[in-house]
């Protein structure tokens, strides 16, 4: 790569106002402080909109931007980046959060964008960013000196990086990086994890899967690039086709895996495509059957284990032998383990970090690397204790907990960004393993790294009665006393009442009982990896049986989707009796699949003016459809669904007192 780099001078601004957006997309020589204020909290839904995602080559270069919004206004539309040669995009704080989707980097740089200058990024995004060699920055310095056609160094463009990512981006990229450097790796574990001073958890479980490399250490500082093995790597039907095409570029159709009896492949998302009104509409429904053939065809190819989910048709006829769900769901209730290290395309992976592992997202790239080379990439992290004092309140659950902690400014300012949360206090200590999940899942929300619970007893039960494990504590599975951490949060679960978000960002938390002004639903769903397992069930449960045991029913303008995360929890709720209160109220019940959470199936808006209260983990614009989400808890949900308006369980039974 060359030492200097010469941008053409088209920048185009993310402001909050749709008329500058329009006026430095068409080529207006906009200072910043006239395209001030930028957007803050780009999402990659926003960059990427999931009904795109089915594409993993140059067509992708045609939709950058194309969810983006400034105010109500989307002004960016199919192939505008091209046509008008933008090179440079400059946005506010938080740029790429959300989803791990490489997809939104690649079709930046595939629209012909070779530099994104923001106040911060999400860590995904800009790993994902710097695998494929699109550059990335903070300085906002250089947009003059661009405009004035000056040349910028690559040390300059690189600076304050770690030598890890300086490294991949001087190659071009991680899969060239990995052909140079990475041919020769082993293990530096040994006794990692019980060496050095005090450790958190998570460093005790990174040190016991580190790997020795040409350009990382073996013991990787705070903020160091580093590479570890993972127990587990799994990847779903939106990331197989792209790493597939990835590996074949690269290294021929010949490629080998390594040690494919620890990669897992999911088909997670895609069941109910044909429900999808984005997909329908926009004629995508046969490119998603065949990138589901695609991931079929690698998997089989390769002997990877393989998770499908289930058509209604194939649910009538399955005999309970089938295994299928959401990923993490699926991670947690039969893989992922105390101690291991699991890393996924999906920006929810921490999911399993409720088990007391280390667990966390990656990209394509990412992915496919690790595939080849045994190495998954890493910075490591500093860690914020997130202590939950006291005990919450009957109806409030880890979701209202989740919610809260969100809308604290520390954590909207971006203080959690890239960090690793580790839960624990007496709250947690009460929680049960699908609780805590909901805590570590939605540390993708929260804007780190990864969450993690220490394994206690409640662990041990959860292994022993969910999988049929004898599993036994070691003494190491905790962090130590004295253990460093960037910040500690004390939060008193006691005066954690029902939250809602309002629309637009997971950020956006209130207390239910302050939204005010009364807020008419026209959908309720109730699913996800965050809110599909057991106990949330248990929660709809609840909240329905009262319901139907007074004759009451979905409001007439309300549809209520129930969407089970795995075939496991639906077999729960057959076996618990929960089908006839939910027949009862009018759910309608859905098979084991992400469904509308993202976007990709019922339950999703299909207009502007369409109200949705979901259970899902984000709300960014477009997410879910086009209309308005609040996101707030199951027993919040199914009890607004009753209602056909925002309303907690406790003031549902109030009325019908």
């Amino acid at each position: 790569m060359p030492a200097t780099i010469r941008f053409a001078p088209r920048i185009l601004f993310l402001s909050q106002s749709v008329g500058i957006v329009a006026r430095s997309l068409g080529g207006d020589a906009l200072t910043l402080d006239e395209a001030m204020p930028l957007r803050d909290d780009i999402s990659t839904d926003e960059i990427t909109p999931l009904p795109i995602l089915t594409h993993h080559d140059e067509k992708l270069g045609s939709y950058p931007y194309t969810g983006f919004r400034a105010g109500e206004a989307t002004p960016i539309g199919a192939d505008a980046i091209r046509t008008h040669r933008i090179e440079i995009v400059v946005a506010g704080r938080r740029y790429g959060k959300g989803s791990s989707r490489e997809h939104s980097p690649a079709a930046e740089k595939l629209a012909g964008v070779r530099l994104v200058i923001a106040e911060s990024f999400e860590r995904i995004y800009r790993q994902n960013a710097d695998n494929i060699g699109l550059f990335t920055s903070t300085d906002f310095g250089l947009l003059a000196r661009i405009r004035a056609g000056e040349a910028i160094s690559l040390a300059e463009l690189v600076q304050g990086r770690d030598r890890l990512a300086a490294a991949i981006l001087e190659s071009g990229g991680l899969l060239r990086f990995g052909q140079r450097l990475m041919q020769d790796i082993g293990s530096a574990a040994g006794d990692a994890g019980d060496r050095g001073g005090p450790r958190t958890l998570f460093e005790k479980i990174v040190a016991r899967h580190a790997l020795a490399t040409a350009v990382t250490p073996a013991d990787a500082g705070e903020r160091q690039g580093a590479f570890v093995w993972a127990d587990w790597r799994f990847i779903h039907e939106y990331y197989t086709g792209m790493a597939a095409h990835m590996l074949q570029t690269t290294f021929g159709s010949d490629v080998a895996l390594r040690d494919p009896a620890s990669i897992v492949v999911f088909e997670d998302h895609t069941s109910y495509v044909e429900e999808s009104p984005a997909h329908v509409r926009g004629g995508l429904v046969p490119n998603v059957q065949r990138m589901v053939q695609a991931q079929r065809a690698f998997a089989q190819a390769h002997g990877l284990r393989s998770h499908r989910t289930l058509t209604e048709a194939e649910a009538a006829r399955d005999d309970g032998s089938n295994r299928a769900g959401i990923s993490h769901a699926m991670m947690a209730e039969h893989y992922a383990l105390p101690g291991q290290l699991v890393v996924g395309t999906d920006s929810h992976t921490p999911h399993s970090g409720a088990l007391g592992c280390v667990a966390f997202g990656v990209g394509t790239t990412d992915m496919a690397n690790a595939f080849v080379t045994g190495a998954v990439r890493m910075t490591m992290p500093p860690s914020l204790r997130v202590v939950l004092d006291g005990c919450l309140a009957p109806g409030v659950t880890a979701k209202d907990v989740v919610l809260h902690l969100l809308a604290q400014p520390f954590i909207r300012e971006g203080g959690g960004v890239g960090k690793v949360f580790e839960f624990c206090g007496e709250a947690v200590a009460a929680m049960s393993t699908d609780e805590r999940a909901t805590l570590t899942n939605m540390t993708a929300e929260l804007g780190g790294f990864t969450g993690i619970v220490a394994p206690d007893e409640e662990t041990v039960r959860f292994l022993r009665e969910r999988r049929g494990i004898a599993f036994r504590l070691e003494s190491w599975m905790r962090s130590d006393e004295g253990a460093a951490y960037a910040s500690t949060i004390h939060l008193d679960c006691t005066t954690v009442a029902p939250m809602v978000a309002r629309p637009g960002d997971p950020g956006n938390g209130i207390a239910l009982s302050q939204v005010g002004a009364t807020v008419r639903i026209d959908i309720a769903y109730g699913g996800s990896c965050t809110a599909g397992k057991r106990e949330d069930f248990d929660h709809y449960h609840e909240v329905l049986r009262w319901a139907a045991d007074r004759g009451l029913k979905v409001a007439p303008h309300v549809q209520l989707f129930l969407q089970f995360g795995t075939t496991a929890v639906r077999d729960h709720c057959i076996a618990q009796g929960y089908m006839d209160a939910f027949e009862k109220v009018g759910a309608r019940m859905l098979q084991p699949s992400c469904g509308a959470c993202g976007n990709c199936g019922p339950g999703g808006s299909v207009s502007r003016e369409q109200v949705t209260v979901s259970a899902i983990n984000r709300n960014f614009p477009g997410r879910g459809g086009p209309g308005q989400v609040w996101l707030a808890s199951p027993p919040t949900v199914a009890a607004s669904a009753i209602a056909g308006e925002l309303v907690s369980f406790q003031a549902l039974r109030q009325r019908h007192a």
